[in-house]
């Protein structure tokens, strides 16, 4: 049974998840405005640009991320009714469909390297000025998210690692609510992402 001491440490660390993931959410808040001032500026060349990506990796690492939301809740949900196999089997899952979206991304940005579209490149700097502000924006918006994803993806193997000795439990799991909170917070943001670049017109 959970005494008022641990009722109250297990509130506070949820409050203090919650208004670090509002902070996240004003500095993407603040990319994707950026976004919106440019893109309305260079229209023409955004849509050029984001013809460029690779629409099918995109949607597939939206699907894989979007599954990996979905498996990290239902892990929370099994150890809160005390199937601790169950939560391992699920987050075990989950981090592997982030090493499936890491390796997606990292193929995508390899292929724009071997195309010369990255910042400061030579083929770049002859590209119209909205091309250019957008696979800025691209690799800056991409690039910290997928730092969001390796962050995200460490607090859900932690997680693993204490549910394996026992330290999570139905009692005591709000580490792992807080991790897959934070894990909500990148497929959430990819949701904003996926469209921005990928499905522009």
């Amino acid at each position: 049974m959970t005494s008022g001491h641990e009722s109250h440490d297990a509130e506070g660390s949820r409050l203090g998840m919650w208004l670090f993931l509002l902070s996240e959410f004003m500095l993407f808040g603040g990319l994707f405005i950026l976004y919106a001032v440019y893109l309305k500026r260079y229209p023409a060349d955004f849509v050029a640009a984001g013809r460029e990506l690779n629409l099918a990796l995109g949607a597939g690492n939206t699907v894989v991320l979007l599954t990996s939301s979905l498996l990290a809740a239902m892990a929370v949900t099994a150890i809160q009714l005390n199937r601790r196999r169950l939560a391992m089997i699920l987050l075990g899952a989950t981090l592997l469909c982030a090493a499936v979206f890491l390796v997606v991304k990292y193929s995508e940005w390899r292929a724009k390297f071997a195309h010369g579209l990255y910042p400061n490149s030579p083929e770049l700097a002859h590209r119209p000025p909205g091309e250019i502000l957008f696979f800025g924006l691209y690799f800056t918006i991409t690039g910290l998210h997928a730092l969001h994803v390796l962050a995200g993806g460490s607090l859900l193997a932690v997680s693993l690692g204490l549910l394996a000795r026992g330290r999570i439990t139905a009692s005591r799991c709000v580490f792992l609510e807080n991790a897959a909170l934070y894990w909500h917070l990148v497929d959430m943001v990819w949701i904003f992402v996926f469209p921005l670049f990928y499905l522009i017109v």
